[in-house]
């Protein structure tokens, strides 16, 4: 198992505070550069100015974070219910709810999920005056989930489990009810494991890297400044596929992607040795240290879409199929302009963790942080016909074997599309032997277009970064 130093996660004391915005600069690039991570370069003084918000901007940020908060701060109770005849699956995993054990593994599965939802009370974005990201970064904490999918898989023992996991809340299982509260406290608990307890130091700082403070790797702050590169500002509304670039170049930045890697498919095609070759160093004959490990592990981040306005029903047993693989990570997407992450489904509905609900910032410098706010206990799920077709799908590979394997897992999972053209394809080769300028683990790249094998490096004409092409 590969693991990372509690150093890389330490961070500089006092960053709750309110302190002035050239005082929080220079502390998060101290902590970066005495921890291994690379800067950004800092923009001109000019430029700083010229993005300094005026009082209108000011007062408009205030306002809509005033009323995002009251909209998101409170949810309305209302009860999912799974039956107990249809199995629920949970990125490769399969439950039926028909016994008190299979609950209880479901239980343990579901909330041991790392949930991350929006945020109030942190500090201020550099350049803005929020200090929410209530009612526009839905789509960046789904990719922060996606993201701490892959880094469990990646550093936690395999099938960890949370020892600590709350009860699930709202819900109905349809199978037997205990009359009595006594009888209902009394069911069993699975025994806990002491693998799972040994893990937990790891599971702590894995959440600190999502703190919303300026200098966490994967925090909202470093995803948005990181976002500027793409023409996007705190406020904005995120697609999946400018997400999934921000994740990749967000873990390149840091002394994770020593060994881990994030490769983003373009043009709905996994160029397979473009993944080697940004895995395995030995490759390229640009590798700086030779003695360096002979493999990365990969999370491969394709983006693609699944209809044009609305959801193609012929995707749905494709989509079905590629959740029940183990190498699956999710799918970040959900509704228009309503970003959820999807781990799952049970019959024609998709099961999810919702980031739309504003909780207060848990400072995660202090030590043993409170990790209750980071589970979610009350599972929710939805029709795949209310799923927007703009979504990105993530995968995680361990080894060169895992990837070798998830190629040829996923490629029979994309196979059982009704669609004449799949969802997206493995291609031997590298993308520019295809006429593309760079592969997508270069650039944020154009938005994916679905084409057909013989039309792929003819070029094609580039709409927004958040449309796409059908044929």
């Amino acid at each position: 198992m590969n693991s990372v130093s509690p150093n890389t996660v330490s961070f500089v004391a006092g960053v709750m505070q309110e302190e002035p915005v050239e005082s929080r600069r220079q502390q998060a690039l101290e902590w970066q550069n005495s921890h291994g991570f690379r800067p950004h370069p800092n923009p001109s003084t000019s430029r700083e100015a010229a993005e300094e918000p005026d009082e209108m901007d000011k007062l408009k940020a205030k306002l809509m974070s005033a009323w995002n908060s009251v909209k998101y701060g409170w949810t309305v109770k209302t009860k999912t219910s799974f039956n107990k005849t249809s199995p629920i699956i949970v990125l490769g995993h399969t439950y039926l709810l028909n016994s008190e054990d299979e609950v209880e593994r479901f239980r343990l599965d579901f909330v041991s999920r790392i949930w991350l939802t929006y945020r109030r009370e942190f500090p201020q974005l550099e350049g803005s005056t929020w200090t929410t990201d209530c009612g526009w970064g839905c789509m960046l904490r789904s990719g922060q989930m996606l993201l701490a999918q892959g880094l469990l898989l990646h550093l936690m023992p395999r099938d960890w489990t949370w020892p600590d996991a709350h009860q699930l809340t709202d819900v109905d299982f349809e199978i037997f009810r205990p009359r009595s509260p006594a009888l209902r406290n009394s069911q069993k608990k699975r025994p806990e494991s002491s693998r799972d307890r040994l893990a937990e130091p790891t599971h702590q700082r894995l959440v600190t890297w999502f703190g919303d403070q300026p200098p966490a790797p994967f925090g909202v702050h470093q995803l948005v400044d990181i976002g500027k590169g793409s023409g996007k500002k705190a406020g904005d509304w995120y697609g999946p596929s400018v997400v999934a670039h921000i994740l990749r170049k967000a873990v390149a930045k840091t002394s994770v992607g020593q060994s881990l890697a994030v490769y983003v498919a373009q043009d709905c095609t996994v160029y397979k040795e473009d993944v080697l070759q940004l895995c395995d160093p030995s490759l390229s004959q640009r590798a700086a240290d030779p003695s360096s490990q002979t493999w990365k592990s990969v999370i491969i981040l394709v983006p693609v879409r699944l209809g044009g306005e609305a959801l193609n029903p012929s995707y749905i047993e494709c989509v079905k199929n590629i959740l029940r693989l183990d190498c699956c990570i999710g799918i970040i997407g959900g509704k228009p302009k309503h970003s959820l992450y999807f781990i799952g489904f049970q019959d024609e509905q998709l099961l999810y963790l919702d980031p739309h609900y504003c909780q207060p910032v848990v400072d995660v410098t202090q030590a043993n942080f409170s990790l209750e706010s980071f589970h979610c206990s009350s599972p929710k799920k939805m029709p795949f016909n209310r799923m927007d077709p703009s979504c990105t799908v993530g995968f995680y590979a361990k080894t060169k074997k895992d990837f070798e394997s998830l190629c040829s897992v996923v490629g029979m999972a994309l196979s059982s599309s009704k669609e004449k053209y799949p969802i997206f394809t493995f291609v031997d080769g590298r993308g520019q032997d295809y006429g593309l300028e760079a592969h997508s683990s270069n650039h944020f790249g154009p938005p994916p277009h679905i084409l057909p094998p013989e039309n792929r490096g003819r070029g094609n004409i580039r709409q927004s970064s958040e449309e796409f092409v059908f044929l």
